[in-house]
């Protein structure tokens, strides 16, 4: 018997998203495709010719061409004011206070987990749907939805999720969890799908370019003006010369800082409240030690002092031993095992128990070794 339940489907017009409506479509639920407009060239710049992204023209054309021979409406929904208030700002704020913001994930909690899963609900849907490598599964001792990496571990995107309150994890489908990008794209083929060998966007999708320099002074008025002549400065606070603007560095960059130093150097540290950016070496980067703010644990328990778990602080590194502590105003100490390289405030620490996502959080603080 066919299920009723109904389903909205985040529809970007990529190869993963359809394969995900059609096996929901095979699985009998009535399923509904929603394409999200989330930003203009215009506005960002970086992509004159329109030729790219999720947001781009042939992108929602994709989408629609998919759902129609599926045989499911679909629907495109301007979500750009939300985006623009929820991320596109959030981005500039954070590169402005000296962080390294990562909006994909701000995107997921705020945007797909917000905005679109509200207006499945108005709609009626039982559940959202997107195409995510990543599952969810139902723990009956505990009550609660958990979720774990996706099957393919070099598609894994669970560190992008760890966001996702319970109430919205409970109406959450990721088909492909199961499934590798290989067997995907071999569906999809098998369909003759338009998307089938489209390749992936790899960018950040308001940034095409992938040139924040550009991006951040496009957006910011006069911003080489308000961020110039700032000192670089050597560990021990002597200044070696003068940066660029310290919203244009990130933590552990090497390239374009300047060259004459003697030896490798790296940023170790962005103080935007004195326009200086500290360089050292890369022993200099390593750190044992980080706050996060802003946690989400899946379970709603906050963890004892001590709970061991493996900690993955970007996304395409491997995930760490580590150990958590409370910290102030509901945050956490991740006190890792062997020292970390480059830790980012700005970015995500997700914490896991083996394939198990148990939460994450915002990298506000690292705490240097001596």
């Amino acid at each position: 018997m066919k299920s009723q339940k109904t389903v909205v489907i985040a529809m970007s017009g990529g190869v993963d998203s359809s394969v995900a409506a059609l096996l929901l479509k095979d699985r009998g639920y009535n399923c509904i495709g929603i394409t999200m407009k989330l930003w203009d060239y215009e506005q960002t710049g970086g992509n004159l010719n329109y030729e790219s992204g999720c947001c781009s023209m042939d992108s929602i054309n994709d989408a629609r061409m998919v759902c129609a021979a599926i045989g499911i409406p679909h629907y495109v929904m301007n979500f750009s004011r939300e985006f623009h208030q929820e991320v596109v700002d959030d981005f500039v704020n954070e590169y402005m206070a000296g962080r390294t913001p990562n909006p994909c994930v701000l995107c997921n909690m705020k945007i797909k987990w917000g905005t679109l899963i509200d207006k499945a609900k108005e709609l009626g849907a039982d559940y959202m749907a997107t195409g995510h490598y990543a599952r969810v599964k139902y723990n009956q001792a505990s009550g609660k939805y958990e979720l774990f990496k996706g099957a393919d571990k070099a598609k894994d995107q669970s560190y992008a999720l760890w966001g996702i309150s319970q109430g919205n994890l409970a109406k959450t489908i990721f088909p492909l969890g199961e499934l590798t990008k290989k067997e995907i794209r071999d569906i999809a083929q098998k369909h003759g799908m338009r998307t089938a060998a489209k390749k992936e966007s790899m960018e950040i999708c308001f940034v095409p370019d992938k040139d924040y320099n550009r991006f951040l002074k496009h957006t910011v008025t006069g911003l080489e003006e308000k961020v110039a002549s700032g000192s670089l400065l050597n560990i021990e606070g002597k200044k070696i010369g003068e940066h660029k603007g310290y919203p244009f560095y990130t933590i552990g960059q090497r390239r374009g800082i300047g060259t004459g130093f003697g030896k490798p150097m790296y940023v170790v540290d962005i103080r935007p409240e004195k326009n200086e950016v500290v360089l050292g070496e890369d022993s200099d980067l390593l750190s044992s030690e980080l706050t996060a703010k802003n946690v989400n644990i899946f379970s709603g328990i906050p963890p004892e002092d001590g709970t061991a778990v493996q900690a993955k602080i970007r996304y395409k590194s491997p995930a760490e031993p580590a150990m958590l502590f409370k910290h102030k105003d509901a945050g956490l100490t991740v006190r890792f095992m062997q020292p970390q390289r480059a830790i980012t405030p700005g970015q995500s620490v997700v914490f896991y128990d083996d394939d198990k996502v148990l939460g994450g959080g915002i990298i506000e603080t690292s705490i240097k070794d001596n």
